[in-house]
């Protein structure tokens, strides 16, 4: 799995708000966490609230800062822009990798 151009890829879509693509990237019981929200969210249904409220509820848009790929799993600093109240911030996102899909994913923001 060539994990750089799967979490371009998953970049790409996440930009243009196609949730069917996003969750495609997912394992079925993927786990989403992101104590900046003070949830995880479970599964493509968790998935996809977080994706609507977060990304395409703020039109957030996410461009890649830094890419840390491990044997294990991936580290990855973005910075987001949208209509949310900072309308800038840093952010990272920690991936493990389960049959070529996302199995787990950690996220928070950088304050």
């Amino acid at each position: 799995m060539d994990i750089k151009a799967f979490l371009l890829d998953w970049l790409e879509i996440s930009n243009s708000y196609n949730t069917e693509n996003y969750l495609a990237k997912y394992q079925e019981d993927a786990v989403l966490d992101d104590p900046s929200v003070g949830r995880k969210f479970i599964g493509h249904e968790g998935i996809r609230e977080y994706y609507t409220s977060y990304f395409i509820g703020y039109k957030t848009q996410t461009k890649l800062v830094k890419l840390d790929i491990q044997e294990n799993n991936t580290h990855l600093e973005v910075e987001f822009t949208g209509e949310f109240p900072e309308g800038k911030i840093g952010g990272t996102f920690d991936f493990t990798f389960q049959n070529e899909k996302i199995a787990t994913i950690k996220a928070d923001l950088i304050r």
